[in-house]
């Protein structure tokens, strides 16, 4: 069930991150260099009721913190008077800037006046919010973080992500985006408990790599994905909406993308349509306009969650990650026909010595760097384990 909410009226802190839960080199993402932490909440029994109702909010923030911030209050009584538990504001919902420069000038930390006024209302409202894309203080004064932040209904931040892939693009109509030139890459994936179920935390362009999202999904169990975002109106038109429907349907999870909408000053403007999407890559909210402001509502069925997953079993057959830094290595699984189609691999690499006793793929590493492989994963209960030849040798069977 969906219901949109919606206007025509235009746009005029302490934080506590959550338990490192692996190593960084197993949650490496191509192309992003960097290792990469994963921040997660152990799974628990679930206490959830089996449908639970959020809302997805559409704004045009400009350059005026207040008004922002009376646009986003406005919403937020219109989400809780609709019955929606989360409330979930797209990227830089907070501030858009009109000059080169002026980010950086209102960054703050996450203990500062703006989110501390956020925190009050949600906690004033007794609803989550999920605020995407917010302007934090950087390691130094010509950076910021792009940092989605998730407030519980009490007005506690329960996590934080910072958006780990920067728009640096030539946008077809000449417009050029270098949003590395004062913004830090995040390096952490984060998966949250809530009582929305398991929330895959995102920001915006990260939605062009689903690495990303296959991560959250089958390696941190999440359930619904939130995506808010500030697509430009060129890129938006031509991606949007399939690119969130794909992450839908290939990760069998919500998607929840609060979008920016229509033009922020001369030189901005964002494409809007905000969406809710099932497991099944069904649209089940929309607002009517693609540019009104106000907000969509609809009902996380967990059941469908389990439906979808329970028909179509595509962890059981999924090539998680594949990290083989030598081409020797990807013919000797490929000879041995060790595919994801037949078998279940997690080999870990810890050094040529160690990898001796395990198989021959010892041969073939980088001596000098430590790696881990995971070749693939949930197929047919069976495993590759070391065998002991007649010759000595060890191999995968």
């Amino acid at each position: 069930m969906a219901f949109c909410f919606y206007s025509q009226v235009p746009a005029k802190q302490p934080s506590s991150r959550l338990l490192l839960s692996s190593t960084p080199n197993s949650n490496s993402l191509y192309p992003h260099p960097r290792s990469v932490q994963v921040l997660a909440v152990a799974p628990r029994e679930s206490t959830m009721a089996n449908s639970v109702r959020v809302a997805a909010a559409q704004m045009t923030s400009i350059n005026d913190l207040a008004a922002n911030f009376a646009t986003c209050s406005r919403l937020v009584k219109e989400a809780s008077a609709a019955g929606a538990k989360l409330l979930c504001f797209p990227e830089n919902f907070s501030y858009v800037a009109a000059k080169d420069g002026d980010s950086l000038k209102i960054a703050e930390s996450l203990d500062g006046p703006i989110m501390k006024g956020y925190c009050s209302l949600a906690r004033e409202s007794s609803i989550w919010l999920s605020l995407g894309g917010f302007q934090e203080k950087g390691s130094d004064d010509a950076h910021l973080r792009n940092t989605h932040v998730l407030i519980d209904d009490a007005g506690n931040i329960r996590s934080t992500y910072s958006k780990m892939f920067l728009f640096d693009v030539d946008v077809p109509g000449g417009m050029v985006f270098k949003e590395s030139s004062f913004t830090e890459a995040g390096k952490d994936i984060v998966a949250v408990d809530s009582p929305f179920g398991r929330l895959g935390v995102t920001v915006c362009y990260d939605l062009r790599f689903p690495e990303l999202y296959q991560q959250l999904r089958f390696n941190h169990e999440a359930q619904v994905l939130l995506v808010p975002a500030a697509f430009t109106k060129v890129t938006g038109q031509a991606h949007w909406e399939i690119l969130l429907r794909a992450r839908a349907i290939e990760t069998q999870c919500y998607v929840i993308a609060a979008a920016q909408a229509g033009k922020h000053n001369d030189k901005r403007e964002s494409y809007g349509n905000t969406l809710i999407i099932d497991p099944w890559g069904t649209v089940v909210g929309r607002l009517p306009d693609r540019l009104s402001m106000g907000i969509t509502v609809a009902d996380i069925d967990f059941s469908l969650i389990d439906s979808v997953r329970a028909k179509m079993p595509i962890s059981k057959a999924f090539f998680l990650e594949s990290k083989m830094t030598n081409k020797k290595v990807l013919q000797y699984v490929e000879g041995n026909k060790l595919t994801h189609g037949n078998v279940l691999v997690l080999i870990e690499v810890v050094g040529k010595d160690q990898m001796r006793d395990k198989s021959d793929l010892w041969q073939y590493l980088d001596e000098t760097e430590p790696i881990v492989l995971e070749v693939c994963r949930f197929v047919l209960n069976k495993k590759v384990v070391a065998s002991d030849d007649p010759d000595g040798s060890s191999k995968l069977v």
